[in-house]
């Protein structure tokens, strides 16, 4: 560590020091309790058990499973040897979870037991992984996760610094290839500090710990409560009632919340007759029925925001009743700009690329240097997301680009040309086009519109479980149209305006596909 780095093991260290017995994280489901002081002496036993198994700086420990105080523990051990945590979306096809573990070049894996099958159907395509752990203490097949433990009270000294990778998070699939988003220390520090002030975190908080740590909203937001000396409830599986409890039980203030979240917390607390009053901050992506509802029943505020992986998931936030609709304004640690198509910013009010620099920016795309170059052109991260600003500072998010078009089931990031590969993959479909859709559940759900193959016939259902066996099932299209012929450009190509133009209204769901 050089005399102005700070990284996320310094974190951990001071942490231990400043708030000693607090608690810091808890497991909804066994009750398991650590002390800031106390997950500090797990992460250096940790890390001393992965570096006597030869983990070394910079290199990268892949992982698939549920949210865990092991799991949490494994990014604070990696962080105080300098090595690269790499989570795996537990959601993934096994070719997916193949790819990402074999594109970051993981030499070990850590796996819960309820995964530990796939994994064996894949092992002898991984590449480069040498060791397989259990990531559960005592459960599954692998090396047990107690034997690192057992190594010693603490690793060599490492040097660290505040630009060296902490996670790779694998985006969406752009042009049919996930992308390695390589994020700093550096990065997950602004990110905690900006989430601090803009919700006057301190340690009497309490944050629900419900997205995936895969997840870079997920990880970002149990880091900045850690950061705060909040505590963290982790939950290893959404279950309405019982976080309704836990919100009760343990004055949960705070979390992050994707559609449909918050109203199955809201249908829940109404039917049981308990409150969530306490839940008094939410941040996220949802409707503006939900949210109002939320606001109306609990007091709270809700706080929306524009930001991608890549910008270590903000670059601009803001409280719903300030302007209901818009992303917030600018935070603290951001520079944003709206460009043309020449690279030129564009005035308030004019639509343009949402460009970001500063140090929530990403370090780049993972052995990717092209795509890099690409994105950070004119020495800005261009999103590849469109948006306005108004007068008074307030991004209106519009959309993606049509070169770069994403769907966003439940917060996830799904890329029309993945799901339109497996869907063409399918001996029945000669022609198919992706795109969104309003969603009741899902705020915004997945279609297909296909052409099929002369003569063949195909129900929705099967084509939905089709492409669900080839991709993670949250990339399958809930809504599917058969049609006898797709609109054309005066090339010829698939007109995909005029399609969803065509299409793109109420839906009727896949019957048996969702």
């Amino acid at each position: 560590m050089g005399l102005y780095d700070f990284t996320f093991y310094d974190l951990i260290r001071r942490n231990a020091l400043t708030f000693g017995d607090r608690p810091a994280w808890m497991e909804a489901t066994d009750g398991r309790s650590v002390s800031f002081r106390e997950f500090k002496q797990h992460v250096d036993r940790l890390a001393c058990g992965l570096q006597r198994a030869g983990i070394a700086h910079g290199q990268r420990i892949a992982v698939l499973g549920k949210n865990s105080l092991e799991y949490f523990m494994l990014y604070g051990a990696a962080a105080a040897l300098g090595a690269v945590v790499l989570p795996v979306n537990w959601r993934l096809s096994a070719e997916e979870v193949t790819f990402n573990i074999n594109d970051g070049g993981a030499v070990m894996l850590m796996a819960s037991a309820e995964y530990q099958p796939l994994v064996d159907g894949i092992r002898e395509k991984l590449e480069t992984v040498k060791a397989f752990f259990n990531l559960e203490p005592d459960r599954g097949g692998y090396d047990d996760f107690n034997t690192l433990l057992d190594a010693g009270a603490s690793p060599d000294p490492v040097e660290v610094h505040g630009s060296d990778g902490l996670v790779i998070i694998h985006t969406a699939a752009v042009a049919g290839r996930p992308r390695g988003a390589l994020l700093s220390h550096t990065n997950a520090v602004c990110a905690n500090l900006c989430l601090n002030l803009c919700f006057s975190l301190t340690e009497r908080d309490v944050h629900l710990n419900l997205l995936p740590l895969f997840h870079v909203g997920g990880l970002f937001m149990a880091t900045a409560s850690f950061h705060a000396g909040a505590l963290n409830i982790n939950m290893a599986k959404f279950d309405a009632a019982a976080a309704v409890d836990l919100i009760m039980r343990h004055d949960v203030s705070v979390m992050f919340d994707f559609s449909p979240i918050l109203s199955s917390l809201l249908d829940e607390a109404e039917k049981s007759g308990k409150h969530i009053s306490a839940l008094q901050s939410v941040l996220g992506i949802d409707t503006p029925e939900t949210i109002e509802r939320y606001q109306k029943a609990t007091g709270g505020t809700f706080y929306c925001l524009y930001g991608q992986t890549e910008t270590s998931a903000l670059a601009t936030l803001g409280r719903y009743d300030d302007r209901p609709g818009a992303a917030g304004r600018i935070i603290p640690l951001a520079d944003v700009r709206l460009e043309d198509e020449d690279g030129r910013p564009v005035a308030a009010g004019q639509t343009g690329e949402i460009c970001v620099r500063g140090p929530m920016v990403f370090k780049g795309y993972w052995n990717l240097p092209e795509d890099t170059e690409e994105a950070f052109r004119h020495g800005w991260h261009h999103t590849g997301d469109m948006g306005r600003f108004d007068e008074e500072g307030y991004l209106w998010y519009a959309g993606r680009k049509p070169d770069k078009e994403l769907i966003k089931p439940g917060g996830e990031n799904v890329y029309p040309a993945e799901v339109e590969k497996a869907i063409l993959a399918h001996p029945d479909v000669e022609e198919a086009v992706v795109f969104g859709v309003p969603d009741p559940k899902w705020k915004e759900g997945i279609k297909a519109v296909c052409r099929l193959r002369e003569g063949a016939t195909l129900a929705p259902a099967d084509l939905t479980r089709f492409v669900g066996s080839r991709i993670a099932s949250y990339k399958k299209p809930q809504y599917v149209q058969f049609v006898d012929e797709l609109p054309r450009t005066a090339g010829g190509g698939i007109d995909r305006a005029k399609v969803k133009a065509l299409y793109g209204g109420e839906q009727a769901p896949a019957s048996g596909g969702s």
